[in-house]
């Protein structure tokens, strides 16, 4: 299969360089694949997951916001977090998950709080379903 060159970098740093047979990631309007001879393009990057197969074998990561750029048969993915499925710490996300879920059941919690623990809750919820593809 064709492949393709890919760098997925975040703020913390350099998480993958090399080559990519496809890419799946989770855009604002969708999901997209690429593979190699994708035409030129940009798209902001949603919540989700991201699927990549490298080396023949089928990688998954949880990807939150940013943007993924092709340019001239080069792949970029920029998220604002992104964490491959053996990285992530499942206790964690549980852990994230309930203290979101608590501010959103306290009456008091301002509308800022809560918009806030919606991410946070999306955030977790991604994570601890990405972890099902180790």
């Amino acid at each position: 299969m064709n492949t393709f060159s890919l760098k997925i970098v975040t703020s913390d740093g350099l998480r993958y360089e090399g080559q990519a047979e496809e890419l799946i990631v989770r855009t604002v309007d969708g999901d997209l694949g690429i593979l190699a001879g994708h035409i030129n393009c940009v798209a902001p990057l949603g919540m989700g997951m991201a699927t990549a197969i490298i080396d023949g074998e089928k990688r998954y990561g949880a990807c939150i916001g940013g943007m993924v750029s092709v340019l001239d048969g080069s792949v970029k993915l920029v998220p604002t977090t992104f964490e491959w499925a053996v990285d992530i710490d499942i206790a964690r996300a549980k852990a994230s998950e309930e203290r979101a879920k608590e501010i959103l059941a306290n009456k008091t919690s301002s509308d800022t709080d809560i918009r806030l623990a919606e991410a946070r809750l999306k955030r977790s919820l991604i994570r601890q379903s990405v972890t099902r593809y180790k």
